[in-house]
């Protein structure tokens, strides 16, 4: 009897190999799950398979014995397909999801058939005769559309020809363009006033658009025969209200007593004309209306600040009139003029000379206010009001104090500026008063003065040069003045600040001053170039009679071998006095008591010179001639 030995088979624990590594490290496959190895085997079941118990079916006029087989081949059948269960569940299963993506997709997509297109032989084509073709057909598009343009371009001219009026939906845009419009009960207003810049006036400024009616006859006088005169071709009519037809200007005027000093009209159209007459155009009425407004609210602010500002003399508010007090003795005089009728009522200052730059300061001021209401400085809040400036914005992170935001509180009215601009301008004409007055009188030394072109409407600069002709490159006394509101700031030579109030008088003294400094100055330099010592000098000197005006300045000069000396002394009442002495004296005599010669070599008497009957164009001229002529004698 053979051995027989019992052998076990079993699948491989090691699982497949599914990659190898270069340095021969093997990767396997893990294992499949229970739910994997369900579909895996679910995958090996043959579902195109048909049963044959579904196929097989027999007539309906069989017998029993027939059913009776059927049913234990049923049997048998189901015997032997353990997974006849789960395959008709699966089939069934899938059938709902088929019929089910394809409602979704009918749904969505709305696509009931696809073709797939059938390609076809490419078929030859020539380049060139395609670009023909192309160029053709654009060819022909292209007159189509010119021909049409043409026909709508003659037209419309032939239309405008016929027309008198323009067209009432082009002038409504003109209109829209310029003005504020708004639609209220079949009815367009429009609106003049200032108050999306902040205006506080009360004045509503708005008037009516309506359509004009369609009237091409011309317009002859009953009364005066004469040519005929068409109306305005304007398709709209605007009507203004009573309170902004005519002409209205602000009349400046600056009075010292009863003496007009200055005067100026502030006309946004300049002379202007009526804004109540019929046939006058649309813009130009609404411009002159606009005018008006802009007058009547500008007066109005300057009367409301008038009566709330606290001035050492207060200012008066009198009907359409205001009076302030710029400087003692001088008034400014700021007025409103309203005419309904066209023409401009004469005043006392039609004939004075025109202010232009008074005219555009307060005209500019108002302007400035209406831009700064509606143009905020940044940073500011993305949500709330827009009031604060940049500098307020700023004040939590530069941690401002309360003495600065109080400064930031502080603002100027528009009185109060203009006010300041009119001090300003009768300081300054008061300065080139003084300076133009000396450079009259006093011909030696010369006085120039040198006006900043660039300055503030309450601050300007001159600088005065003090030279001698013929001598200015040896000296110059500058001097600089700051022409303020109500005082002069003054920058001499030698860097000293003078402070003076707004009388004139007080200029004139401190040149005056400054013109015997120069001439002392200018002795020095000359007696330096010409070899002469400068032995003593004093800018105030404290011996002679007291001067009423500043003090006396002098100095003394010695010639080369020293036989000579010249004295100057300059006073700002007498002017130059020029003494000279000479050694050995001419009136040494000797004694018993003096006996020795050396005494007779002191200086003798200082003797007078008489400048005016000497040659010379100029002071320094002269003095150089009397040096040359000593030094020469000696």
């Amino acid at each position: 009897m053979p051995y027989s030995v019992n052998i076990s088979v079993e699948a491989p624990i090691e699982n497949q190999i599914q990659e190898i590594t270069y340095d021969g490290t093997e990767i396997y496959q893990p294992p499949l799950t229970l739910t994997e190895s369900l579909a895996k085997y679910a995958q090996k079941i043959d579902f195109s398979k048909l049963n044959e118990i579904e196929v097989k079916k027999e007539s309906p006029d069989s017998n029993d014995e027939a059913k009776s087989d059927s049913d234990s081949k049923d049997a048998i059948q189901s015997s032997l397909w353990p997974w006849d269960a789960v395959r008709n569940k699966l089939r069934s299963a899938l059938t709902e999801v088929c019929v089910l993506a394809d409602v979704l997709a009918i749904a969505k997509d709305k696509k009931y058939m696809v073709l797939d297109p059938v390609q076809q032989e490419p078929l030859e084509t020539k380049s060139m005769a395609q670009i023909y073709a192309r160029k053709k057909a654009l060819s022909g598009a292209a007159n189509v559309l010119l021909t049409g343009a043409e026909r709508l371009k003659t037209s419309q001219t032939e239309a405008a020809r016929n027309r008198t009026t323009p067209d009432f939906h082009i002038e409504l845009l003109k209109l829209r363009q310029n003005w504020r419009l708004k639609k209220v009960s079949n009815t367009i207003i429009g609106d003049l006033s200032y108050r999306t810049a902040g205006s506080k006036y009360i004045q509503t400024g708005t008037f009516e658009v309506t359509k004009a009616e369609e009237d091409d006859k011309p317009v002859t006088p009953p009364s005066s025969p004469g040519p005929i005169v068409p109306k305005a071709n304007s398709a709209l009519r605007v009507s203004i209200p009573s309170e902004l037809q005519g002409i209205a200007y602000i009349e400046v005027i600056c009075q010292k007593g009863q003496e007009n000093l200055c005067s100026s009209n502030i006309n946004l159209l300049g002379s202007g004309s009526p804004s109540s007459h019929p046939d006058m155009h649309w813009q130009q009425k609404l411009e002159a209306a606009q005018n008006v407004l802009f007058c009547k609210e500008l007066f109005n602010q300057l009367a409301k600040e008038a009566v709330q500002l606290q001035a050492p003399i207060p200012h008066m508010v009198v009907g359409n009139q205001i009076m302030a007090t710029v400087l003692p003795g001088i008034q400014l005089i700021i007025g409103l003029r309203h005419s309904t009728s066209g023409e401009r009522k004469p005043t006392s200052s039609s004939k004075m000379e025109h202010d232009h730059v008074l005219e555009h300061s307060l005209h500019q001021l108002l302007r400035e206010v209406h831009h700064k209401n509606t143009h905020h400085p940044f940073p500011h809040p993305a949500t709330g009001p827009l009031g604060p400036s940049k500098k307020r914005m700023c004040a939590g992170p530069m941690a401002a104090d309360r003495y600065e935001l109080l400064e930031m509180t502080k603002t100027e009215t528009l009185l109060e500026q203009i006010i300041k601009q009119a001090q300003h301008y009768f300081m300054r004409l008061r300065t080139e008063y003084v300076l133009d007055t000396i450079a009259k009188e006093v011909k030696d030394p010369l006085i120039s003065s040198h006006w900043n072109t660039l300055n503030s409407p309450t601050q300007s600069c001159v600088k005065i040069t003090i030279s001698t002709h013929g001598y200015d490159a040896l000296c110059r006394t500058p001097l600089f003045i700051h022409v303020g509101e109500k005082t002069l700031k003054c920058i001499c030579r030698d860097g000293k600040v003078m402070h003076m109030s707004y009388e004139p008088q007080q200029l004139r003294n401190l040149i005056f001053c400054h013109m015997n400094l120069h001439q002392i100055l200018g002795v020095q330099a000359l007696a330096r170039t010409m070899g002469w010592q400068s032995l003593a000098n004093s800018n105030h000197l404290g011996t002679g009679a007291v001067e009423p005006l500043g003090n006396a300045s002098s100095c003394l000069l010695a010639s080369p071998t020293g036989d000579r000396i010249i004295a100057v002394r300059c006073e700002p009442q007498s002017g130059v006095q020029v003494s000279v002495a000479h050694s050995p004296r001419t009136d040494f005599f000797p004694s018993r008591l003096v006996t020795e010669n050396k005494w007779e070599h002191l200086e003798g008497q200082f003797r007078d010179v008489r400048l005016e009957k000497m040659e010379g164009r100029n002071f320094l001229h002269k003095m150089e001639l009397l040096m040359a002529s000593s030094t020469s004698s000696s």
